[in-house]
């Protein structure tokens, strides 16, 4: 695979273009797989807690290592990224990913189980932490933010389809079906995006220096709208993953008292997660980043307080309007990071990767959380984690909206601002 620059690249793939097209469908799919794997366990939780006699606590230890091991990958594919290019990273992620995966399936112990969604959650870094820089390359400023917006939009429907086929597996055959049919999913997702992802045109690697990623690291640090941005990645994303982490508990307890697979239908709400994305992407190529963030900020909150309803239906509401303000305002925020970014110091890559590592980090330390405050408090207690993890994300975004503006480098023909 080629990463040399070329010339003619530099407008990047427009809405017309058949290459936008393969990009568009090659790294939905790529999202898919990638999120599938990620929270596969998740509506499994119940399940595995009795099935290797553990605590809900230590059963979402099954999705924290692995978004533990992601948020660390991270930290080494983005700057790799930077000097030998995007295209290979994503493609080999996705395949070596969904072997682990199948490996999970036939693990033999709790133990072994954690060790290896571990070593998973380190092979899937490779999409998450270069996407959005690939598509700032290769993309034309005009479509840059729809385009992210689908992608993150392929992001929920992989949460989705994970935990659904998951949950339907695990009502026939048991946890292992489950992952292994997750599994499944990964390695066909990784065809379509070997065939179908174009090599990189736009790319133009750094300088293979361990000093230059650490110059490069420190300026990335020393910007307060990507640090703000960062911290604003992980308070919703925790926000986020401690509901539906403890979702899985409440459905199966009285006064629901679902299935593993009929709990799992509640992920159904996903797709509207990927709505949020791309209406939020549509949003911000009109108004910005600075006034839309704090709005589906405020939509996410909304749906968090409507899951204490006690019909179901209002609690699957009030999870439909979580996720549609949750992708809404992830999907805005990480395209703001690489807009950001690209108009200061560079090093997109780097700080697609720092962003995404205090994202699973958030996810990481609330999703243990969630278990905890699940047994000692029940559904309100789970709820005031999450509202106080986005009201503070919220907060956030009110003061970046304040911040000074950079305007990206003349390279892109319609400036973008971050």
């Amino acid at each position: 695979m080629r990463h040399v620059p070329d010339p003619s690249a530099t407008a990047g793939y427009g809405l017309g273009d058949p290459e936008f097209r393969r990009i568009r469908a090659a790294l939905f799919a790529a999202g898919v797989a990638t999120f599938a794997a990620l929270y596969c366990t998740q509506p499994l939780l119940p399940t595995l807690s009795a099935a290797f006699s553990v605590s809900p606590a230590q059963a979402a230890l099954s999705v924290s290592v692995t978004t533990l091991g992601l948020g660390i990958g991270l930290l080494l594919v983005g700057p790799v990224s930077e000097v030998r290019g995007r295209t290979w990273l994503i493609r080999g992620s996705l395949i070596v990913s969904a072997l682990v995966g199948l490996a999970c399936a036939v693990a033999p112990s709790w133990p072994v189980l954690l060790v290896l969604r571990g070593v998973q959650g380190l092979t899937l870094a490779g999409l998450p932490a270069v996407a959005t820089a690939y598509l700032r390359e290769e993309v034309s400023p005009g479509a840059y933010a729809r385009a992210t917006g689908l992608y993150v939009g392929g992001t929920a429907v992989g949460g989705m389809a994970g935990r659904l086929v998951a949950g339907a597996l695990a009502d026939v055959g048991g946890w292992r079906a489950a992952v292994a049919g997750v599994g499944v999913l990964g390695l066909l997702c990784a065809v379509l995006v070997v065939r179908l992802l174009p090599d990189s045109r736009g790319f133009r690697p750094a300088p293979a220096s361990a000093g230059h990623a650490v110059r490069q690291l420190g300026q990335l640090l020393k910007d307060p709208v990507l640090l703000g941005l960062y911290a604003v990645g992980g308070t919703l994303m925790g926000a986020f993953i401690a509901v539906y982490n403890a979702l899985g508990f409440r459905l199966e307890a009285p006064p629901y008292g679902l299935s593993v697979g009929l709990a799992g239908l509640v992920f159904l709400v996903y797709p509207i997660g990927s709505v949020g994305s791309v209406l939020a992407g549509r949003l911000t190529d009109r108004f910005g980043q600075r006034p839309v963030v704090p709005v589906c900020v405020a939509v996410m909150v909304l749906g968090i307080l409507l899951t204490l309803a006690r019909p179901l239906p209002l609690v699957v509401l009030g999870v439909a309007v979580m996720t549609f303000g949750f992708f809404a305002a992830h999907g805005v925020a990480s395209g703001w990071v690489a807009a950001r970014a690209a108009a200061g110091s560079g090093g997109a890559g780097q700080a697609a990767g720092l962003y995404l590592l205090c994202y699973y980090l958030g996810s990481t330390v609330a999703g243990t959380l969630a278990g905890s405050a699940w047994t000692d408090g029940g559904w309100p207690r789970v709820v005031l984690l999450a509202v106080a993890l986005s009201a503070a994300g919220g907060l956030l975004t009110l003061l970046l909206a304040r911040t000074q503006r950079l305007t990206t480098p003349p390279r892109q023909p319609v400036p973008v601002q971050g």
